[in-house]
């Protein structure tokens, strides 16, 4: 499957600890080339999450934004200390019976007792953030993968347009190919002979069969012809690939503009020049969309 690499993706995950939120955008890149933005509390998993990124997107500048809320008071742990309360209680009902007072103790009362209540602050080991980060980072990157999937099955379809273009041109191409020769042979003879009969001398037909076959030679365009259609034929197959592509896409691309600058400097036929201007365009616009290959 062909995947684009421009796409986005959040995902978003709350327990009674946190709330997270985490995005991920994607733009064109030679390389995976990954940024995280994100508290600093965090930066401990950054590796664990470029892992987790690369494990699904190969290629791209991929920038990740990472929100995480802690929840006010929930890692706090209150508790009665009643081995306190137990001996403030002891001591008014002694202070009661001495003074015979009647005042009865009250709740409010213990609870303004400061150690009577303990208070403490329970620390959140490294696995209680990364549970919360994990499930907004998996949807995240599976959110953003459906995105450049989409975008990819467009460029592959774009793309297998420009190259069926670019077959049909080349089969006009073939169809002028042999009139270079023929008009060249033509040419010559008609320029020859006018030469000739100014000079009261005969043609040498060996002799102009020689400079024909030279000229035949020079302009021969067969083998960038044939190596076009191979190159071609190996873009069908990569299309189909399971692999990342890009870069085995962006070296044919190369290789078939060498040939097709080739053709157009060995053929001074108007028509095939023109012919090639248009495979020209189509290349031109295929090494665009390539650029957005992963």
């Amino acid at each position: 499957m062909i995947y684009s690499m421009t796409g986005f993706g959040r995902g978003e995950f709350s327990n009674e600890a946190f709330d997270v939120t985490l995005e991920i955008k994607s733009v064109n890149n030679r390389y995976c080339d990954i940024i995280i933005k994100m508290p600093k509390k965090l930066n401990v998993f950054e590796d664990r999450i470029k892992n987790r990124i690369k494990s699904k997107l190969s290629r791209g500048r991929i920038d990740v934004y990472i929100n995480l809320e802690e929840k006010a008071y929930d890692n706090y742990e209150v508790k009665a200390n009643f081995d306190i309360l137990d001996k403030y209680v002891k001591v008014y009902r002694e202070i009661q019976a001495r003074y015979q007072l009647r005042d009865e103790m009250s709740l409010s009362m213990l609870t303004r007792i400061q150690e009577g209540i303990d208070v403490s602050y329970l620390e959140r080991g490294e696995e209680d953030f990364w549970n919360a980060i994990e499930p907004a980072l998996d949807t995240a990157l599976s959110r953003i993968e459906e995105m450049r999937a989409q975008e990819g099955a467009q460029l592959k379809n774009d793309i297998l347009a420009k190259v069926a273009n670019i077959r049909a041109t080349l089969k006009l191409i073939e169809v002028h190919a042999p009139r270079i020769v023929e008009n060249y042979r033509a040419k010559t003879r008609e320029r020859i002979a006018d030469l000739l009969l100014d000079m009261n001398a005969e043609l040498d037909e060996m002799r102009l069969a020689n400079e024909i076959a030279i000229y035949a030679d020079k302009t021969n365009i067969n083998e960038e012809i044939v190596r076009i259609y191979s190159h071609l034929e190996q873009i069908d197959a990569i299309l189909t690939d399971t692999e990342p592509v890009g870069r085995k896409l962006d070296f044919l691309v190369q290789e078939l503009n060498r040939e097709i600058n080739t053709i157009g400097s060995k053929s001074p036929d108007i028509d095939i020049s023109n012919l090639v201007i248009g495979l020209k365009s189509d290349i031109e616009q295929i090494r665009e969309q390539i650029q957005n290959i992963e």
